[in-house]
């Protein structure tokens, strides 16, 4: 079955809900778990651009048509425009998302003292986007890399009206969020506006069973016209069979029961969930390996009862208690 499409908010593009993010699969080390497995401990640059070569493929002639990157994600737009130049037939067809805001530093390693540094001024944005926009005109999204109140960048007029010319040019402009006051930035962001205008098209937020709390200002924020698109929808590996904390056991045995009613893995399953949300606009899979991928995409064939929905539902976490447990995954 393919891959159900819908508008992308107030945007000309239509999308199938299910993309691929390219944060595993651009740089050695990330914290989902499992994610040196994934890699198989193979770091070479060659190596890792055929991996996301194959992943992309794969991806494509699975019906996915969005892929997201970041500056910060090592090598991931390079791979992605490499990958783009050599399939132009492809290529037409792809929508390529990506973001500005973070520096990767860790030089190619899986341990680092520091693996990405933000920093949203206005010099970030020019010199960032000097090399994002090499994949121009498959480009149709620049977002800010997870904004933040601190950060301050909702309030630096300078950034904003950049990314007003920007969006004039013809790129839709979106953000993406992290950490516990996601509902709160978001409400700022939807009050940002130049000349007249709300400026920005699309906000990328984590949402799933384990954390739904930004879930009411995300449907708020599609009534109003803004894409959606949701990032860590299998929480970093904690929604798959990798999870084996035994603290996490009694959740596993419910998501386990759930998925094998319907016959797909635990990540399929919570993918699924966020689906079941029609202002979900675009959910992404951030596989790294092909098997990792089918399995995710058979969310699309789910679905799920409203009783199914109010079991997960009860899964989750507070929301201080998520962000502490994410912030202390190792990077792998």
């Amino acid at each position: 079955m393919p891959i159900p499409t819908t508008p992308f908010g107030s945007t000309p593009l239509r999308l199938p809900r299910l993309g691929l993010g390219l944060a595993a699969l651009g740089r050695p080390g990330y914290i989902n778990l499992g994610h040196g497995e994934d890699l198989e401990a193979n770091y070479e640059v060659a190596a890792m651009e055929r991996r996301t070569h194959e992943m992309l493929g794969l991806a494509f002639d699975k019906g996915v048509r969005y892929f997201d990157a970041a500056r910060s994600y090592g090598k991931a737009e390079d791979f992605l425009l490499s990958w783009l130049q050599e399939h132009p037939e492809k290529a037409a067809e792809v929508t390529v998302g990506s973001k500005w805001g973070y520096t990767y530093t860790a030089g190619w390693k899986v341990e680092a003292e520091e693996h990405e540094v933000k920093e949203h001024s206005l010099e970030v944005l020019e010199r960032q986007w000097k090399l994002s926009k090499r994949l121009l005109p498959y480009l149709k999204l620049y977002q800010i890399h997870s904004a933040t109140f601190r950060s301050g960048v909702l309030e630096n007029t300078e950034v904003l009206n950049r990314l007003a010319t920007l969006k004039a040019e013809g790129v839709a402009i979106g953000l993406s969020l992290s950490g516990a006051d996601q509902q709160q930035v978001l409400a700022r962001a939807m009050e940002v506006e130049i000349d007249g205008k709300r400026l920005f098209d699309a906000v990328q937020a984590t949402f799933n069973i384990l954390e739904p709390s930004a879930g009411r200002q995300l449907q708020d924020a599609a009534g109003r016209g803004m894409a959606v698109i949701i990032k860590e929808a299998l929480a970093n590996g904690r929604l798959t069979a990798r999870h084996n904390d035994p603290a996490f056991t009694p959740k596993r045995l419910v998501l386990k029961r759930l998925a094998d009613n319907h016959g797909v893995g635990i990540d399929a399953l919570a993918l699924a969930y966020v689906l079941r949300f029609p202002w979900a606009h675009l959910v992404l899979s951030g596989a790294a390996r092909a098997e990792h991928l089918l399995s995710n995409l058979r969310a699309a064939n789910v679905a799920l009862s409203d009783g199914e929905v109010e079991e997960l539902n009860r899964l989750a976490m507070p929301v201080e208690a998520y962000w502490e447990e994410r912030s202390g995954l190792a990077w792998n």
